[in-house]
């Protein structure tokens, strides 16, 4: 079984760049607070990457 990440959106993307709100978008996170939990894949981390200052990512089992 794969590992899950909990994703959670600390900061606005009001000023970012365009390619950080389509990232934010595709992980699901909507708005500031909002946690989605997601498989902890390369694609999953390479978005977390793009967005790093923007999220906090805990694993969860």
């Amino acid at each position: 079984m794969m590992a899950k990440l909990k994703v959670t959106q600390t900061k606005s993307v009001i000023g970012g760049k365009q390619n950080q709100r389509d990232t934010l978008r595709s992980l699901g996170l909507k708005r500031i607070s909002h946690t989605v939990v997601r498989e902890d894949n390369p694609e999953t981390r390479g978005m977390i990457t793009t967005v790093a200052h923007l999220v906090t990512v805990e694993e969860v089992d």
